[in-house]
C-alpha cells in the first residue's frame, strides 16, 4: 500500500521531468529550426531574410522610374558599385534619343530653343540646386523655393532632396572613400558619371537633409522626380506644333524641338558632371584643401561659375565662387540680379580672412 502510494507520488514529476539525452535533443532540433514568427509580429525582423528574385528587382526598379522613393528604407547604401541596369533604363535613353537628331534635322529655332534650355537649366542648378539646397547660401521665400525646385527638376539631374543630400555628403567625406564620385579613390569615368548609374547612390540620403525634409512639397518633387521633365518634353513638343501649324517659317516641329531637347539635356548632365570628375583632376590650386579641388576657368565657363571649384572647396558657405573679380561667375551675377528685385537676399560673401589665405601652388 505505502510503496504503491509511493510510485504514484513519483509520477508527476518523472512525467514533469525529460531524460538528459531527450532535452539535450530537442534542444538542437530547435537550433536546427527556422524561426516561424508571424506576419504582423514586431518581432518580424527575426525571419531569415531571403534574397529578392530578379523578377521582383526588375519591378521594383521600374516602378522608381516613376516613383523614386519606391522601397527607399530598404535601399542599399554604402560604396557598391553595383549597377542597376533596369533603373538607368531612362537615363540611356535619353542619351539614345539624340540620334533623332538624324531624322528630325536641325532649325535655328530648335537649336536656340536648345540653347536657351541649357542655360536656364543650367543656372537652376548651380544657383539653386547648389548654392541655395545645398549649401543655404542666400535666403528666399518658400513660394520661390519651389520655383528653384522645379527649375533644377527640370534638368532631369533627379529631385532637390537627392541633389543636394549627395552633395554634402561629397564635401563631407570630398575624396575619401566615403565620397560618391571621388577620381582619386574610383577613376575618372566613376567619378564623371558611373556613380550614379550605382544602386547604393540611387536613395536620397534623407538624413543629410532633415532641414529640407519638412517641406512637402519638396518631398513630393523628390519623390516623383520625373513630373517635370515629362511636362517640360511635353510641352516642347506641343510648341513645336503650334509652331508647324502657325509660323512653317521657322522650319520646326513638335518632334525636333524634343530631340534638341534631350541634346540640351545631355549636354547639360555632361557640363555638370565635369565638376565632379576634371575639377578635381585639372586645373590650379589657389588653396591647400584637403582634397584635390582645381580651378578651371573653362569649366567655370560652360557651368556658369561652378569651375572655380577649389575656391569653393575652401569656402562653401559663400554665394560666389569667383572670389577675384577676374573669375567670371555668371550664376553668382544672375543671384546679384535677383537680389535687386528682391526674389533672394542675404547672399554669403566670402570673409576677408579666408580671402586672403592663400596659397597652395599648382
Amino acid at each position: 500500500m505505502n510503496h504503491q502510494s509511493a510510485n504514484e507520488a513519483s509520477a508527476p514529476r518523472d512525467l514533469g521531468r525529460r531524460p538528459a539525452r531527450r532535452r539535450s535533443a530537442r534542444r538542437e532540433a530547435l537550433r536546427s529550426t527556422p524561426l516561424l514568427v508571424p506576419a504582423n509580429s514586431a518581432s518580424k525582423d527575426l525571419r531569415p531574410a531571403s534574397p529578392p528574385s530578379t523578377r521582383r528587382t526588375a519591378l521594383l526598379a521600374v516602378h522608381r522610374w516613376f516613383d523614386s522613393w519606391a522601397g527607399i528604407d530598404d535601399a542599399p547604401r554604402g560604396r557598391s558599385r553595383r549597377v542597376d541596369w533596369a533603373r538607368i533604363v531612362p537615363f540611356a535613353l535619353l542619351h539614345v534619343a539624340c540620334l533623332g537628331v538624324v531624322w528630325v534635322g536641325w532649325s535655328p529655332t530648335a537649336c536656340a530653343v536648345a540653347l536657351a534650355l541649357y542655360l536656364v537649366r543650367m543656372f537652376a542648378i548651380t544657383a539653386f540646386y547648389h548654392r541655395y539646397f545645398s549649401h543655404r547660401t542666400i535666403r528666399t521665400s518658400r513660394a520661390m523655393q519651389f520655383v528653384f525646385a522645379v527649375g533644377g527638376n527640370s534638368a532631369v539631374q533627379r529631385g532637390p532632396l537627392w541633389w543636394a543630400a549627395h552633395h554634402r555628403q561629397h564635401h563631407v567625406k570630398s575624396d575619401t572613400v566615403e565620397d560618391p564620385h571621388s577620381p582619386r579613390q574610383r577613376g575618372f569615368w566613376w567619378s564623371h558619371v558611373g556613380w550614379i548609374t550605382a544602386e547604393a547612390n540611387f536613395a536620397t540620403r534623407r538624413e543629410r537633409v532633415r532641414d529640407l525634409m519638412r517641406f512637402p512639397e519638396l518631398r513630393f518633387l523628390d519623390r516623383f522626380d520625373a513630373l517635370v521633365p515629362f511636362a517640360l518634353f511635353a510641352a516642347l513638343w506641343l510648341c513645336g506644333l503650334l509652331l508647324e501649324r502657325f509660323a512653317p517659317s521657322l522650319g520646326t516641329s513638335g518632334m525636333q524641338l524634343v530631340v534638341w531637347g534631350m541634346i540640351s539635356t545631355c549636354a547639360l548632365f555632361h557640363a555638370t558632371f565635369t565638376i565632379n570628375s576634371l575639377a578635381h583632376v585639372w586645373g590650379t590650386r589657389r588653396y591647400a584643401t584637403s582634397d584635390d579641388s582645381r580651378n578651371n576657368w573653362l569649366l567655370a565657363l560652360i557651368t556658369l561659375g561652378e569651375g572655380w571649384h577649389n575656391n569653393h572647396h575652401h569656402y562653401q558657405g559663400a554665394a560666389r565662387q569667383g572670389f577675384r573679380w577676374w573669375e567670371i561667375d555668371l550664376s553668382y551675377y544672375g543671384l546679384l540680379a535677383l537680389a535687386r528685385v528682391g526674389l533672394v537676399w542675404e547672399l554669403n560673401g566670402v570673409p576677408a580672412r579666408l580671402m586672403a589665405a592663400r596659397d597652395s601652388k599648382p
